[in-house]
């Protein structure tokens, strides 16, 4: 056993919701704790209020019994397909990590693909937090059932219905 933080990581769902709904859902940080089993909520800084690159907003976590935040910034914003966020701790210097979602149109849905690294590290601090924050040590499953209440989420959505053309009555004023 390495003792250390998975640097880099990769989940997936499918979601019964066209990757607009998800998107919707995913870029408005104020809804991240509907989904997030560690991100409890999100506000924004600053005057925007729409995921775009350069955005900022931060983020409170909780694990266990350990409460922080860190600040977030969009890097890459292209709806309804790709949304990145890098996260800053509380010295930028030591620790960054970047998350992707991306959502792929499958049928009548959309497969979420949600990925992290880390992008840096202070030397020791991966194993300080793998030690302090057991949550940490082996995320998949958690980040996985993330992905299914954001599937749920979307899913759960009321779609626009599209009128079934065998009901369609034709008003015989109109030809």
């Amino acid at each position: 056993m390495t003792r250390r933080l998975a640097h880099r990581g990769h989940t997936e769902a499918f979601a019964d919701a066209p990757p607009e709904v998800v998107f919707e859902i995913i870029s408005d940080v104020t809804r991240v704790g509907e989904w997030s089993h560690e991100c409890r909520g999100a506000h924004w800084v600053g005057p925007e209020k729409a995921a775009a690159p350069g955005v900022r907003f931060r983020g409170t976590n909780k694990s266990g019994i350990y409460l922080w935040s860190r600040s977030c910034v969009f890097t890459v914003v292209e709806p309804p397909h790709v949304l990145v966020w890098k996260t800053r701790g509380l010295m930028a210097t030591f620790d960054c990590t970047e998350w992707r979602i991306t959502l792929e149109p499958d049928g009548y849905g959309t497969r979420i693909v949600q990925t992290y690294e880390l992008l840096r590290i202070a030397p020791g601090l991966d194993r300080f937090y793998w030690w302090l924050v057991k949550g940490h040590r082996d995320r998949r499953a958690a980040l996985a059932e993330d992905l299914e209440r954001l599937a749920g989420l979307a899913a759960a959505r009321p779609r626009k219905e599209t009128p079934d053309p065998r009901h369609l009555t034709i008003n015989p004023s109109n030809t």
